[in-house]
């Protein structure tokens, strides 16, 4: 193994060589260092591909030896390939499963982690076509990386926006196997994304005097420390080092002057850390700046979320299901429908932080949560109201008219718009962010908010337990971080009842996007608050925490001897102990809001 690395080593050396002599003229700005750093990386990435590709199958040593270190290749230029070249990244370092979009567009798996599926289980000889087949398009997509930083036009704060977020990539994805789970090594790897970063910050750091270059030597030791997977402190590396190094770079950025250019995304450019009080942005999702929620479309909101008339008997509010004192959830199984003669689809999902995801509803059917209003006002069995009649209820009474002249001025108001109704539900609905549990709390340094078996817990949650793999910390939902763009849905297996071996006939996503792989998925609901949120899954089948992790110890529904033949979730048990599973309940009381 050692003697690979070093032919390995050597090789990269030579082709770095030539690439050094490929440019006729010095870089002139920090940027452009950067950029030809970018394009040798790249060269490197697409060495490694055309290495194992000339790979023999039968080698499986060697061959895995190489799957690792192009995995390594790729990991040094992952920061900038993320940032300004996500649909390559996509096709590079993509999930190995087939994905819907939200409009529809299905995206088959290729990649490094289809190419790891197949090098880490029996070759066989439909496998080597396939492999074969993923690499000759894995070279391809290297090639892609290298033309484009060839003839890229990088700014200088958007380095800086992407070396931060390539850091809280590792705090999130890279330090649990996240897209290595065979391979396993993810420590080795956040240590060479992390001091592929620390090189490109230090470009900007000269005759400066500040601790972050310390920091990233601290943080990349700390990562190269030989300890086991499910021995990792992962909290005391944020804490410690990764807290630190994304306040520093975030200081760097503010030093530079550097052109301010903001987007309206979930993760504020801003943020100095994960577990900053402001980081994420309660109108990421919204269609235009004008919908953005205001102190008076919260209160106009409010007083909508408890009026009955907008139901079509006049007896249903929107708190009536959605309870502020059961944290917006209502203590049911399946809540009953408008008649009362019997039960809604689905059980009711809290909607605190349901502003900080980009799709709402199990199946992800709205894409906004004004969508979500209008569906469920107008859903026969929730609402069965109307919302184009409500706004002439709502006309006629003096107290809301004049509360949507306050809400949204500026017009020769004659009546009130449907739009306006849904903006400002949802405005109120935005307010329910709450990122102020005793979990941030102890994250933003204020050690004496945890005790051990918490911190236990959350480093089982994001190590053994693999819970972080799909609730993605610091949000512990499903959007994708840090760029916070797509939402998954899995298939885990939820059966109809307690110890059934029948899988719940619910289709979840496939009614939506009829696809095979999308049977019984649905979106992976937050785990914040979820002590309060009781019963559990779509259908309210497990009424306890310790039921719901003893699902997930189990392997899922597949692991429990149901058919679930696209299960997205590992059907391995996960072979944790009583006080293990204690300590990952008393983490996640620890992330109730306050």
């Amino acid at each position: 193994m050692r003697l690979t690395f070093k032919i390995i080593t050597a090789g990269l050396l030579v082709i770095t060589g030539l690439g050094l002599l490929s440019f006729h003229r010095q870089p002139e700005t920090v940027s452009e260092n950067i950029r030809e750093r970018l394009v040798l990386q790249a060269d490197t990435f697409l060495t490694t591909v055309r290495r194992l590709q000339a790979t023999p199958v039968n080698n499986t040593t060697i061959l895995k030896n190489r799957f690792r270190e192009m995995r390594l290749a790729y990991k040094r230029m992952e920061w900038a390939a993320e940032y300004f070249d996500p649909l390559t990244t996509r096709r590079v370092n993509g999930p190995p499963v087939p994905e819907t979009e939200l409009n529809g567009q299905v995206i088959q798996p290729e990649g490094l982690q289809v190419v790891e599926e197949l090098i880490f289980a029996p070759i066989t000889v439909s496998a080597r076509k396939q492999l074969s087949t993923s690499l000759s398009k894995l070279a391809v997509n290297a090639t892609e990386y290298r033309d484009y930083f060839k003839h890229a036009d990088l700014k200088d704060w958007q380095i800086m926006d992407a070396v931060k977020l390539e850091v809280f990539r590792i705090e999130i994805l890279g330090l649990n196997d996240f897209d290595d789970p065979l391979a396993k090594q993810c420590f080795k790897e956040s240590a060479v994304a992390l001091s592929s970063v620390g090189d490109v910050t230090a470009y900007y750091q000269k005759n400066r005097d500040n601790n972050l270059k310390e920091n990233f030597h601290q943080g990349i030791a700390y990562l190269s420390k030989a300890v086991t997977f499910n021995s990792f402190d992962r909290a005391d590396f944020i804490i410690t080092h990764a807290n630190p190094i994304t306040q520093g770079i975030t200081h760097l950025h503010k030093e530079l002057n550097l052109p301010d250019i903001r987007y309206n995304r979930l993760l504020n450019q801003e943020a100095e850390s994960l577990f900053d009080k402001n980081a994420f942005n309660r109108n990421a999702y919204i269609d235009a700046l004008e919908d953005s929620a205001t102190a008076q479309k919260i209160q106009l909101g409010k007083k909508l979320f408890f009026d009955t008339r907008l139901s079509g008997t006049m007896t249903r509010s929107c708190a009536s299901c959605h309870q502020p004192g059961k944290a917006f959830t209502d203590g049911l199984i399946k809540n009953l429908d408008i008649t009362g003669k019997k039960t809604i689809f689905r059980n009711t999902p809290t909607l605190i932080n349901a502003a900080l995801q980009p799709a709402q509803f199990y199946d992800l059917r709205a894409s906004s949560l004004e969508d979500q209003v209008h569906d469920v006002v107008g859903n026969k069995d929730e609402m069965y109201g109307d919302i184009k009649l409500s706004t002439r209820t709502f006309w006629d009474d003096k107290t809301y008219r004049q509360l949507f002249a306050d809400a949204f001025p500026g017009k020769s108001r004659a009546a009130i718009d449907t739009s306006e109704i849904m903006n400002a539900l949802a405005s109120y609905i935005r307010s329910f962010t709450a990122l102020n549990s005793r979990f941030d709390e102890y994250m933003r340094g204020n050690k004496a908010m945890l005790n051990q078996a918490e911190i236990r817990g959350f480093n089982l949650f994001m190590g053994k337990a693999r819970c972080s793999t799909c609730h993605y910390m610091p949000l512990f939902n499903s959007v994708l971080p840090p760029r916070y763009v797509q939402m998954d849905a899995e298939v885990i297996g939820v059966p109809k009842k307690k110890n059934s071996k029948i899988i719940d006939p619910d289709p979840g996503l496939f009614a939506i996007q009829p696809m095979e792989f999308n049977r019984h998925a649905f979106k992976v609901t937050t785990v914040r608050n979820s002590a309060k949120t009781a019963p559990y899954m779509h259908n309210g089948i497990y009424t306890s925490l310790e039921e719901v992790i003893d699902f997930y110890e189990k392997g899922g529904g597949r692991g429990m001897g149901l058919k679930v033949p696209n299960q997205t979730l590992s059907s391995e048990q996960l072979k944790l102990s009583y006080q293990e599973k204690e300590a990952l309940i008393a983490f996640i009381k620890s992330l109730d809001s306050h």
